[in-house]
């Protein structure tokens, strides 16, 4: 296969797409390296489902205070205005419509835009947490993701065999060789790494690609 993108660069460029003073949800993992690339003169206000709203970036090592934590129990720091509550009012914004954005990972997406993120075999994830939540009540949804698994299967398919976290919740992946938009029950391809042919890239999804117009190249900085 050819080069791809890590796992930094995919975040950074999922992180041009959100605005200033976007309310925003990072899943646990791999999604939390998107709040490290906000593009200069931005700033979102990062929400966690345990009930922070508006928290800064991690603590150096050894500067932790262990009070301060995010959905995934790692270490945050506090910004002026940051805001604290109960985890049922935390549930309700989410439910209630007001995050702008919330960004997961993926084991795969379905072209209709269904997410399966968790599994009930033994190295998954082992319950649906608040992803079921997150991709029906922010107004949009991405999925950041390796393109192929590990052992090269697609991660990009027709129809989830995983358990559903969500029914055509999501709307555009960023994956380590395209930006993929999902419209109409299609994948909309909008950019992909310039040295993959076109051809190359469908031969790794698993489901059509089409075009609308032109895809542009996917650039990314070294992060």
């Amino acid at each position: 296969m050819t080069d791809k993108l890590t796992n930094a660069q995919i975040a950074w460029r999922a992180a041009q797409d959100i605005h200033d003073g976007a309310y925003v949800n990072l899943g646990i993992g791999f999604p939390e390296m998107v709040a490290r690339f906000q593009p200069t003169g931005r700033q979102a206000i990062f929400h966690t489902e345990n009930g922070i709203l508006g928290f800064g970036e991690a603590p150096a090592a050894g500067a932790e205070d262990w009070d301060l934590i995010n959905a995934g129990k790692k270490a945050v720091t506090i910004r002026p205005g940051t805001a604290f509550f109960h985890h049922a009012d935390s549930f309700a914004m989410v439910r209630g419509g007001h995050l702008d954005v919330a960004i997961l990972g993926a084991y795969q997406v379905a072209q209709n835009g269904d997410l399966a993120n968790w599994s009930t075999g033994p190295k998954g994830v082992p319950a649906v947490g608040g992803a079921m939540d997150l991709v029906h009540g922010a107004k949009r949804v991405a999925v950041i993701t390796d393109h192929v698994t590990r052992d090269g299967k697609p991660k990009l398919v027709e129809a989830c065999t995983l358990p559903l976290t969500g029914v055509a919740c999501v709307t555009r992946v960023y994956t380590s060789l395209a930006v993929i938009d999902i419209e109409g029950g299609r994948f909309v391809l909008r950019e992909k790494l310039a040295a993959l042919s076109f051809e190359a890239l469908q031969s790794l999804t698993g489901a059509l690609l089409h075009m609308d117009g032109a895809a542009t190249d996917l650039t990314v900085p070294e992060v």
